[in-house]
């Protein structure tokens, strides 16, 4: 066959493989024309899933009459014009794309009506990109897109839709990310001329938790810490949920990049070690988080859906997402407070079950409270269980009960005063306001860990020379990035050096690493700095031996402890770092307030 030149029609139902995947990408690309447009009020209506009918009308700026057959024409946008400004795309579409490849498998009608027009004007589209003949319209001023009948003209792509229950989920799905990444914009959403959906613009902080708490269940709120942080020019906003409240899956987690919702590979390798040592394994954070930045720092051209990104200062974002979350997770500590009122023994996971629905999750009659973070605890139980007695000693009116103790305190300290060892396990307190119940094996393993881990950062990590040298062979690229990041190695305890274009020899480890298996440790931390630019291989290890170190010097369960051990424990819990998780990510503690108290006793009813 020669080749040819194909038609527009078939060039648009081929790119519509790309742009349209099922009904619900037509409305991802649909409701982001009507954001570019500046609508604060959309209204979606579907029919069958979206197979029979998609309509979506705005309040945008709308389309004046001579750009209507432009906009159904393929590559043609208001986006963008020159190089420059597809570097630095600030808009949601860009590529004029949309349209074309949706009318090329679906009957499109496309009414617009500008601000001060006389009247609207309503196009028809088959993807021929030709016989465009505008009518009046009698529509309000936005733009309203009819949709019908999705692969009537393509059969082999409509019997891979699923079933209308499937596919309305989807669209309900993307909408609900689309509505968490403009609060300043209604929705509304029917299905089947059936009410689904109905949210009001949200300003105020109150307003946004609201929504949040109406798209990812009052729980993830209740159990969500408030960001706010910048730094060299990016900024980072949002809400993140306590380790101790998690998801077996990864449905809880959105991340906007100026406002555009995306899944990227840089991002979950800067949230998963943020979460390190805090997460139960199996397990994964909660979060809605918004990254701003100069449009210039990111390629949004990155993929056909545009959910991915690159960012042109890869390490630079990293490590400010890595900061921010990790500073955000282990500030939050008993007694603190943030702009909501949030504070960590403030906060109040709720038992919600892994089939909660996300929508409408309802309150159970009850809550647990659960803490954060940081301390200073010697290493050898014995020498720890003498301190906590000189503390007490030391204490004015040592003799005193701990309820007359109590009474003569001015203010509760956040996790208040112990008054039993329950089965020689659990730390019973009183506070101000109820109970708290500490497990003080785990609470006491994450005071001495976040010890430890202080102690080998701030001090010159201790290096063992190898008897024998380890000659490893590598590849070239990896060989070169030894050779330039030699102090890097060298901070870290390695005496690692080139002696040749794919050789490296290994002549020093950290003294902490003894036992460990280097070879492998080098080769993985050398993929990673390749892959993302660094590596947090060792530091892991290195935590991985101190984490055990502390399990197995932290306070034993079935030891029995004093009054005053315990009350040192707890303030040692409350000046500590992520105190409301052990190293394995159990929480350390739980509180029942005075209310849940009267009410399993049925008190004042």
């Amino acid at each position: 066959m020669r080749i040819q030149l194909l038609p527009p029609q078939l060039i648009n139902q081929i790119a519509a493989g790309e742009v349209v995947e099922r009904p619900s990408s037509i409305v991802k690309e649909l409701v982001e024309n009507s954001f570019d447009a500046g609508a604060n009020q959309i209204a979606i209506d579907i029919e069958q899933g979206g197979a029979r009918l998609i309509k979506i009308r705005d309040n945008g700026c709308g389309i004046v009459k001579d750009d209507l057959s432009l906009a159904l024409s393929r590559h043609a946008t208001s986006k963008i014009a020159t190089l420059q400004d597809l570097e630095q795309v600030a808009s949601m579409g860009f590529r004029g794309e949309a349209l074309p490849s949706i009318s090329a498998v679906a009957r499109l009608t496309l009414i617009s009506r500008v601000a001060n027009a006389d009247c609207a004007w309503r196009v028809s589209a088959d993807g021929s990109e030709r016989d465009f003949d505008p009518q009046p319209d009698p529509h309000p001023e936005g733009t309203t897109v009819d949709v019908r009948d999705l692969f009537y003209n393509t059969p082999a792509r409509r019997k891979f839709l699923k079933t209308e229950k499937t596919e309305f989920a989807h669209i309900e799905t993307v909408v609900q990310r689309l509505a968490l990444s403009r609060f300043d914009t209604g929705f509304v959403l029917s299905h089947n001329q059936k009410e689904i959906l109905s949210l009001k613009p949200a300003f105020s902080d109150i307003e946004q938790e609201q929504r949040i708490a109406g798209i990812c269940g009052l729980a993830f709120i209740d159990n969500a810490v408030k960001i706010d942080f910048e730094s060299s020019g990016l900024r980072l906003s949002g809400w993140v949920g306590l380790p101790t409240f998690s998801r077996s899956q990864q449905d809880l987690q959105f991340f906007y990049v100026n406002g555009r919702l995306v899944r990227d590979k840089l991002v979950s390798h800067a949230v998963k070690q943020a979460y390190q040592d805090v997460l139960f394994h199996g397990r994964y954070p909660v979060f809605v988080l918004y990254l701003t930045l100069d449009p210039a720092l990111i390629d949004v051209n990155a993929h056909p859906a545009k959910t991915e990104v690159r960012f042109r200062e890869g390490r630079l974002v990293h490590d400010f997402l890595f900061t921010a979350l990790h500073r955000s997770l282990a500030n939050v500590r008993p007694g603190q407070t943030t702009e909501r009122a949030f504070a960590a023994t403030e906060f109040k996971p709720l038992p919600v079950s892994e089939s909660t629905p996300i929508l409408n999750a309802q309150q159970p009659s009850y809550r647990f409270q659960r803490p954060p973070q940081q301390a200073v605890l010697p290493l050898h139980v014995e020498e720890e269980m003498q301190a906590y007695r000189q503390l007490l000693h030391s204490a004015p009116d040592s003799s005193a009960s701990p309820v007359q103790k109590q009474q003569t305190e001015q203010a509760y300290p956040p996790l208040g005063y112990a008054l039993a060892h329950i089965h020689n396990i659990f730390i019973l307190s009183e506070t101000k306001t109820g109970i708290i119940l500490v497990d003080a094996h785990a609470a006491h393993e994450r005071v001495t860990y976040e010890r430890l881990k202080q102690q080998y950062g701030n001090g010159v990590v201790p290096s063992q020379p190898l008897l024998l040298p380890i000659k490893l062979t590598v590849r070239s690229a990896e060989a070169d990035l030894v050779e330039q990041h030699s102090e890097f190695f060298n901070s870290l305890g390695f005496e690692l050096n080139r002696s040749g274009p794919e050789t490296i020899v290994l002549r020093s480890i950290p003294a902490l690493l003894g036992h460990a298996d280097v070879d492998t440790l080098i080769r993985d931390v050398l993929a990673d700095m390749l892959e993302h630019g660094m590596s947090h291989r060792i530091q892991e290890q290195s935590n991985h031996i101190l984490a055990t170190v502390a399990c197995h010097s932290a306070v034993r369960a079935h030891r029995r402890l004093t009054i005053a051990e315990m009350n040192a424990l707890l303030r040692d819990m409350e000046r500590t770092e992520r105190s409301g998780q052990c190293n394995h990510g159990r929480p350390t503690w739980v509180e029942l307030s005075a209310q849940d108290l009267d009410r399993f006793f049925l008190r004042g009813q």
